[in-house]
């Protein structure tokens, strides 16, 4: 690689950083206190102050969730197959479905069950930018956002805007799986049954 490349590539790395942390809904101290990294360090790496190493890479690719290629942004090959990199956060596992870190996130997420006597707790609520959408493949979620409080099963959908408050918990005895798009904030989820120039 060409040392004007290389330095367009590590140049590149900060804002990548800054805009996966947001998209996942994540501070600066969460992450420091995830990776051993100091909170100045992740700031300075962000803004392109600190040049990004191996082993502040490393943990953040494992914390994120993506390949280390993605953070660095290592050119594209022709095969079109994803390799997920699962990974658990509070809990539970996210097994991302996307490589690439702009435009829409998406993910199966795996809710192990809770233990019977917290099953009927509320879920703590959390807000944030962004549009959700989810689909259940098994299982039953409770979804509790603003004033509704739903249970969805085996495939119902929903979708909102995640600046309202919102949370959910997995209500049955067996894990719930569900596929989830996430996107910044005004993008809304179209789905049609067949693509739109098919009459």
């Amino acid at each position: 690689m060409a040392e004007d490349d290389l330095a367009r590539v590590l140049t590149a790395v900060g804002p990548r950083l800054r805009e996966l942390r947001r998209k996942q809904g994540i501070t600066l101290a969460a992450v420091s206190e995830t990776t051993g990294i100091s909170l100045s360090t992740l700031s300075r790496l962000e803004s392109g102050g600190r040049k990004p190493t191996l082993e502040l890479l490393l943990p953040l690719s494992k914390t994120y969730g993506v390949p280390l290629d993605e953070l660095v942004a290592a050119p594209d090959t022709d095969d079109p197959r994803i390799r997920p990199r699962p990974f658990v956060r509070h809990g539970t596992t996210f097994v991302p479905l996307t490589r690439h870190l702009g435009g829409l996130l998406a993910y199966k997420q795996i809710v192990p069950p809770r233990p019977a006597e917290s099953r009927d707790e509320k879920p703590e609520q959390r807000s944030h930018e962004g549009y959700e959408w989810l689909y259940i493949l098994s299982g039953r979620l409770r979804l509790v956002l603003g004033d509704h409080d739903l249970v969805l099963g085996a495939g119902e959908a929903a979708e909102f805007d995640t600046r309202t408050p919102h949370g959910f918990v997995n209500v049955g005895d067996r894990p719930v799986e569900f596929l989830t798009l996430f996107g910044r904030q005004g993008e809304r989820m179209h789905v049609r049954a067949r693509p739109s120039d098919q009459g």
